[in-house]
This record gives structure tokens, sequence and C-alpha cells, in this order.
């Protein structure tokens, strides 16, 4: 069976940028990790980013515009950090063609790997319509993205062991 690109922070791994852990909860995940489905990633270190790191945000755009070069990623302090989230995006791309990787599950609400929504860019708790620089990239080449919110949907495409029944 193909493998499903996971954002390493919905895996479980030590990642996030507040280095905060969050054990796996859901048993799809859980599922899918026993059967070796996962490949792991977290885009911003892969970029270069450390754990912990300052929070980012996309800043006039979403991560389509990022990839365009028409919006921007910076941190709290106001340091641009679009660098490392676009060579996150590309590893992330990398991986998926490596693997031949069709279905992707990314963390919402991260300026990477946010599906449907992503902060605003003024570090205001404000959440709007738009999507990460990976998610982005992804969708961009025909991956099918999806939210940890929405893993059923992943699960009904999957076949073998791990689809829900």
């Amino acid at each position: 069976m193909k493998k499903i690109l996971i954002s390493a922070c919905l895996a479980g791994d030590l990642v996030r940028y507040d280095a905060r852990h969050v054990p796996i909860k859901d048993p799809l995940v859980k599922d899918w990790s026993r059967n070796d489905l996962l490949l792991k990633v977290c885009p911003e270190v892969s970029g270069g980013l450390k754990i912990p790191r300052l929070p980012a945000q996309i800043l006039n755009g979403n991560g389509l515009d990022v990839l365009n070069k028409k919006a921007k990623v910076i941190d709290i302090e106001g340091y641009d950090v679009t660098h490392s989230f676009v060579k996150g995006a590309e590893y992330a791309f990398s991986l998926v063609k490596k693997f031949d990787i069709k279905i992707a599950v990314l963390k919402e609400k991260s300026p990477s790997c946010g599906v449907h929504s992503i902060y605003d860019g003024h570090f205001n708790s404000i959440l709007i319509p738009g999507f990460g620089v990976t998610a982005a990239m992804l969708r961009k080449n025909g991956i099918k993205v999806f939210s940890e919110n929405e893993l059923e949907q992943v699960a009904a495409l999957l076949d073998g062991p791990c689809q829900k029944t």
C-alpha cells in the first residue's frame, strides 16, 4: 500500500514551534502508523528552523502567494522566514515524488501545513480561509491534501487493512 505524507507533529514527533508534544490520539493515525503507512515530515524543521522557534504567520496572503513571491512568512519579531518555509515545502514535495505519495494529512492553521485556514499574519489569533506554503506546494502538484479533521475522508480513499469499516 502507498504511504501517506503526514505532518510529523500529528504523528507524535516533538517538532512543534513551541516544543510541545502532542500524543497520537486518533485510532486511524495509530493504525496507519502500526501498518507503516506514514511518512512523517515537518517542513519547518526540514527548512532549517529550530525547535522551539518563534511563531510565524503568512503576511498578506496564503501559501500560494508565498510560492509566487507575493507574500512573506514572518515570525512574531518581524523576521522574514520565508526562505525556510519554501525550502521545507520543496523538501516535502521531494518526498512525495520519491515515494509516489498521492495523499497528505497536514496540520490545520499552520503557516506551512494549514489546509483550510491559517492565521491572518498579524499575530492576533484571527483565522482566515487559506492554506500554508507546503499545502500549496502539494496541491499545486496534484497531491490530495487533508487536515487532521478529515481523517475519515482519507480512510475512505485507502484500500486494504487500514480502510475504515
